[in-house]
């Protein structure tokens, strides 16, 4: 007898499933793709920009077909870095951070909080470029009309034939203002506000900016357009939108200054075609902003007679050094927990270098004071290097002792009152000498054989600790 015929095999559950699309799971800002949905990327911490994706299926071990690319590869030595040399924007500063100014085809995105001075330097440049650079220069505007850019431009003389202007917030429309002025600076004021309705989302969401990015990358790489995007920042700072925008562009520089100030300032964070931490130095005012070329004497008072409480540092932004003021006021004795108050500098910086003068020197009482240190200027110091010059100067005030005017500071300050090594110090003195400074305290190491600096122009004395500081600082005031 036979056996009766074997069912036929059904496909598994497996396989069906293999066979369909499958969810999956993908953060729209940083890439990272999580087993299953949750609210908040578990990789760059993003709320909201986990999606929903469809994954076909696939074949393991496919081979790619290759095709002709559009351009042979040719050695190195033949290509030509002319189309990539970099063009003076007609603003100093900015060339400065710009590595020389800006390239055919480079993108630069610039971020920076509102009311800092944004729109109002970039419509500077765009005046520039058209006056100087041969070729128009097109400002697109996201934010705001024709009109309020036109009374801006006038306030500021940059009222230029070849500088156009255009208010849209449509990428189509934008590509078609380059197709008719043909520039060669495209100033787009925000990215966050410009939409292209081939892809989801909102204006300003992950998914738009990274499109209306890539796309305005695309066109600048294709027809050897400058692009400068200015983007939002978020409360602590950071460049607002997806994480891929800051690798998409060229160069990213972050506007920076206090509403309380008129000191701006231009720091490059990512720079393809030049130094990624220079600084540029801005002062606003009325008639819109201006370039610093020398900008340390924002930070420092000239005293007709010397004032007990003062000291003067070197500090660096970036490869830039600038002198700056450190002041100090000494208050009354005060029961319970006295105030320590800063302005510009670190507080917990404040508070060791306080911790140290009380416990290392002899004849300085501060922990029932009130202390009260800042800087001039408006500028923020926050380095090591700038501990002892903060040291004597509360120390100054606290004794009631002026130092010389001609002096600076420059070190690390240790728990056990060590001066400690810091960096760059010979450009920090070559600053302070060029400015007229004649006496330098420097950290044990840093004197004139290992620094060049010319015995003629600047006495550079080395100190130990603390105490030697003041001593030396002492017997300079009284020569």
């Amino acid at each position: 007898m036979t056996p009766p015929p074997a069912p036929r095999a059904t496909p598994t559950r497996s396989r069906a499933a293999a066979r369909e699309p499958r969810p999956a799971y993908q953060c729209d800002a940083c890439g990272h793709q999580p087993p299953k949905w949750v609210g908040r990327c578990p990789e760059c911490g993003e709320w909201g920009a986990v999606i929903e994706t469809v994954s076909g299926p696939t074949v393991a071990g496919r081979v790619v077909s290759s095709r002709v690319p559009g351009e042979p590869a040719r050695p190195i030595a033949t290509i030509s870095a002319a189309p990539a040399k970099a063009r003076p924007t007609g603003i100093g500063e900015l060339d400065r951070v710009l590595g020389g100014g800006l390239v055919p085809g480079a993108v630069v995105l610039l971020a920076g909080e509102p009311g800092v001075g944004k729109s109002t330097l970039l419509l500077d440049v765009a005046q520039q470029w058209a006056a100087v650079a041969g070729s128009p220069s097109l400002v697109v505007s996201g934010e705001e009309s024709v009109s309020q850019v036109r009374l801006r431009a006038e306030r500021m003389g940059t009222l230029h034939e070849q500088l156009y202007l255009a208010a849209e917030n449509d990428l189509g429309a934008v590509l078609g203002h380059l197709d008719a002025v043909k520039p060669g600076l495209l100033v787009l004021d925000s990215v966050q506000t410009i939409a292209t309705q081939d892809s989801d989302g909102v204006p300003g969401g992950v998914t738009q900016v990274r499109a209306v990015t890539a796309a305005l990358v695309s066109v600048a790489k294709e027809r050897g357009v400058a692009v400068v995007l200015v983007g939002h920042v978020t409360k602590d700072g950071q460049v607002a939108g997806p994480r891929v925008l800051e690798h998409l562009v060229d160069v990213v520089l972050h506007f920076e200054g206090d509403k309380h100030s008129s000191l701006r300032m231009v720091r490059g964070v990512k720079n393809r075609f030049g130094a990624a931490d220079e600084v540029g130095c801005f002062e606003m005012h009325e008639g819109g902003i201006s370039s610093l070329a020398d900008p340390s004497g924002l930070f420092l008072t000239r005293y007709t007679e010397p004032v007990p409480g003062t000291c003067v540092t070197v500090a660096m932004e970036g490869r830039r050094a600038l002198l700056t003021e450190v002041q100090a006021l000494i208050g009354a004795t005060v029961a319970g927990s006295p105030r320590r108050t800063v302005s510009g500098l670190d507080s917990a910086r404040l508070a060791m270098v306080l911790a140290v003068l009380q416990r290392r020197t002899e004849r300085l009482t501060l922990h029932d004071r009130e202390v009260f240190a800042a800087t001039v200027g408006g500028i923020r110091v926050v380095e090591p290097a700038a501990d002892l010059a903060v040291a004597l100067a509360v120390a100054s005030g606290g004794l009631n002792l002026a130092i010389a005017p001609n002096l600076v500071a420059i070190g690390e300050v240790g728990l056990t009152g060590e001066v400690r090594r810091v960096g760059a110090v010979p450009r920090r003195l070559a600053e302070a000498a060029r400015l007229g400074f004649r006496f330098a305290l420097v950290p044990q190491g840093c004197g004139p054989e290992s620094t060049g600096v010319s015995q003629e122009n600047m006495r550079v004395l080395e100190v130990t600790d603390v105490r030697s500081a003041l001593q030396q600082a002492a017997r300079v005031s009284a020569e």
